[in-house]
């Protein structure tokens, strides 16, 4: 292993230790979901107003889902026996996966979650435990337990509570895993009754998938299961119960003698038991999902040139076709959840297996392939199961699941309007909890160089740090080297990146070059060879003329100085796209629902009407940048009036944009609690922005910006990306004063995203 990898791997586990034990401690927390402000509010939510919810669900149990969480509550449970790929570690080591389960069905499908880890082996005891509890929840994910005790502990408890229940390890796998093989299947133009399996790994996961796929139609005959001991053939002895059912009557007895002739090969076991020379027995357009983690039972890359008609899947992001069980388990308990089921049947399961399966053969949206950083994501042998990000599965298969428990029977209170249930869907989940992790990924599959200014401080070597490792960006620390090397030091930041010092005597070379760039550019504009040559020797400049001299991709500067003072030097170096008289800023906001745009933020005082026209253009197109419509909203303290001097630029330059653009969704002069309230919006049928809130925000000055993102940003209520720089020919952009680490992280990425934009072009 190189000391490369050691540091990587010292430094990520340093990271994750600090992640968790930042305060406060752990992922999930709980916050009141109602009015607690006065006496009156206390006086209901508990003593005495909370007694006549009891009474009333005395009266009737099935109204506990009218007055109580219970309905949106699902308890993740773990004993600890096999926790990922650590094994038996116990029930209180487990506690941070189970924290991490919660933090999915949250952030995925708006499910609660409380994390339960029972310190008890004992199946029967551990049964008896789950059952006490389950009153208090909507649903039950078990977790992390291990076989053959897992098999007896879903069964018995999905006959005895009237709940949904589902082990994840199994059913999750098997789910995805499912709707992958439908797909390859009908790429390979094979039929799923005449195909021959073998399945490595005869664990829970195992077990689960493989009688998943009979339910698909596969033959029992046709599948040769392999445990660590090979072949589960007539002649084994001393099978658990599970595997029993899958002896296959062969004189087969190893993985390589399996897979001659083998059609599908599905691995639940451990990376790299399958060899070139296996994959090259099997039969053509061999179906090979690699599925144990970190490491396939083959490598992708390995697998693609062995066999260039594979057909391919893992468990891993940075392939194609990821197994990935957070494309179901969400959106399965909130179906569930949805109509009250009083378990998850195979009908649910199957439902979510051909939602999944049919969601990868539709039209991939923008966002999605933007995330990616793709312009050809489109259903074939790269491209056979949707992915994680995909906004659609939270109303695909949370549908197919309750309209299955429906049909099948177990639906305690079934949906009238699935036309309302599905917006109530879109409504639960704004995109703004993933928007980021959609730009990180997009970043990461084209990672560009980013010039990091005040190299020196602590956030911005942390930022540096993450951005490497997570393979956001390629770094460049600009700055004092010395000081930046002790201060890495001093931090325990070991990362292998450029440090660029323009005093340095190995940028001797560039300082003549920017210096000759410098004073053509600014030579009729008052500056001599001799300051030329002195600013050159200044990172404020020196980083821009990286930039003009495509030293770097994109530049990140500002942290310890004002805005304007960081600004100019840019300014003096960097072109204006063309068409762009002013450049402009933008804030991005993510509250927790749909993210918010405010413009202009850092730059234009005062800009006349004319301006907020080629702000309102600016805003527009980046914001379309991210995959999302622009709905404008011109900002002013009066609606339609026009009385003040303010409001009646603002209107100008709306009546502008409607004479110049009519396609553009924007209006004003407006109010912003009017622009972002539909009730509101509704008083004014003439508007432009319909009934539909604004997402985007031009404000009439940069005062009332300014004051606004950034009591927004000190208040905390909200994370606060940028400011975006608008209208420059390259990727510039300023961090505000004492930036976070997240905040310069942030900026960065969108930093690369717009160089992969301006690459594209």
């Amino acid at each position: 292993m190189s000391s490369k990898t050691n540091r990587d791997e010292k430094n990520f586990n340093q990271a994750a230790l600090d992640y968790h034990k930042a305060e406060p401690k752990g992922k999930i927390e709980v916050i009141p979901s109602k009015p607690h402000s006065s006496a009156r509010d206390l006086s209901l939510a508990y003593s005495p107003g909370v007694a006549i919810p009891c009474l009333e669900i005395e009266k009737n149990p099935q109204a506990v889902y009218d007055y109580t969480g219970k309905g949106n509550l699902v308890a993740v449970i773990s004993n600890g026996t096999a926790v990922l790929g650590l094994g038996d570690i116990g029930a209180e080591a487990s506690k941070p996966v189970m924290e991490g389960k919660g933090l999915l069905f949250k952030i995925f499908a708006d499910i609660n979650v409380f994390d339960i880890e029972i310190n008890e082996k004992d199946p029967d005891k551990f049964i008896d435990i789950v059952k006490g509890i389950a009153p208090t929840f909507g649903g039950i994910n078990l977790e992390d337990i291990k076989a053959p005790e897992a098999f007896y502990i879903e069964q018995r408890l999905k006959d005895e509570l009237d709940i949904p229940l589902m082990h994840d390890d199994q059913h999750g796998t098997a789910i995805i895993s499912a709707a992958a093989l439908i797909n390859a299947l009908e790429i390979a133009g094979k039929d799923i009754a005449e195909v021959k399996m073998v399945v490595n790994g005869a664990g829970a996961a195992a077990i689960a998938c493989t009688k998943l796929y009979l339910e698909l139609g596969l033959k029992k005959e046709n599948v040769l299961m392999c445990d660590s001991k090979g072949v589960i053939h007539q002649e084994r002895e001393n099978l658990t119960p599970e595997k029993i059912d899958f002896i296959a009557n062969t004189s087969l007895r190893t993985l390589e003698e399996a897979l001659v002739g083998a059609d599908v090969f599905i691995g639940l076991s451990k990376g790299d038991v399958m060899t070139p020379a296996m994959l090259n027995s099997m039969a053509v357009n061999p179906i090979v999902f690699g599925l144990a983690n970190p490491t396939p039972e083959i490598d992708y890359d390995l697998a693609m040139q062995t066999r260039p008609d594979v057909i391919m899947a893992t468990g891993r992001s940075d392939y194609p076709n990821q197994v990935n069980n957070v494309l179901g388990f969400p959106y399965i308990f909130r179906g569930a959840l949805d109509v009250q089921a009083s378990t998850i049947n195979e009908a649910m399961k199957l439902a979510a297996v051909l939602a999944i399966a049919a969601l990868a053969k539709e039209p991939v949206p923008e966002a999605v392939m933007l995330a990616y950083n793709s312009r050809n994501l489109s259903f074939g042998r790269s491209y056979f199961i949707p992915k994680p990000f995909d906004n659609r599965l939270i109303t695909t298969v949370s549908i197919a699941v309750a309209k299955a428990a429906m049909e099948s029977g177990v639906a305690g209170k079934p949906i009238e309007s699935f036309e309302d249930y599905e917006t109530g869907l879109l409504d639960r989940m704004g995109r703004d909890e993933k928007l980021i992790r959609m730009m990180q990924t997009r970043a990461r599959s084209n990672p560009k160089r980013v010039t990091l200014g005040n190299a020196e401080e602590y956030n911005v070597l942390k930022a540096a740090q993450i951005l490497y490792e997570e393979g956001i960006a390629h770094p460049i620390l600009l700055g004092d080297k010395k000081f930046i090397k002790k201060q890495m030091e001093i931090y325990g930041i070991n990362i292998d990146v450029p440090i660029v010092d323009p005093i340095d005597d190995d940028q001797k070379e560039n300082r003549i070059k920017y210096r000759e760039t410098l004073w053509k550019l600014r030579q009729r504009k008052g500056m001599n060879e001799y300051k030329a040559k002195r600013y050159v020797r200044q990172r404020d400049y020196f980083g821009p003329l990286m930039l003009k001299h495509n030293d770097t991709d994109a530049l990140i500067v500002g942290f310890s100085k004002n805005y304007t003072s960081v600004l100019r030097p840019v300014l003096k170096v960097i072109e204006k796209e063309n068409g762009v008289e002013k450049i402009a800023s933008m804030m991005m906001i993510l509250s927790g629902k749909k993210p918010i745009f405010f413009a202009d933020t850092s730059v234009q005082a005062n800009p006349s009407a004319e301006d907020l026209v080629n702000i309102a253009r600016m805003s527009e197109k980046t914001v379309k940048s991210f995959a999302i419509e622009p709905r404008i909203a011109m900002l002013a303290y009066e609606n339609f009036a026009s009385i003040s001097e303010t409001s009646r630029k603002v209107a100008k330059a709306v009546s502008i944009l409607h004479e110049k653009y009519p396609k553009m969704i924007v209006d004003g002069e407006i109010q912003p609690d009017f622009a972002m309230n539909a009730d509101h919006l509704a008083d004014y049928p003439f508007s432009k922005l319909g009934s539909t809130p604004a997402n985007t925000f031009v404000f009439p000055n940069l005062e009332s910006a300014n004051i606004a993102y950034k009591i927004i940003r000190g208040m905390k209520v909200a994370q606060v990306v940028g400011p975006i720089l608008m209208g420059l020919k390259q990727p510039v952009h300023v961090l505000q004063m004492r930036a976070s680490v997240d905040e310069i992280v942030n900026l960065a990425t969108i930093a690369v995203l717009d160089a992969q934009r301006r690459e594209a072009k």
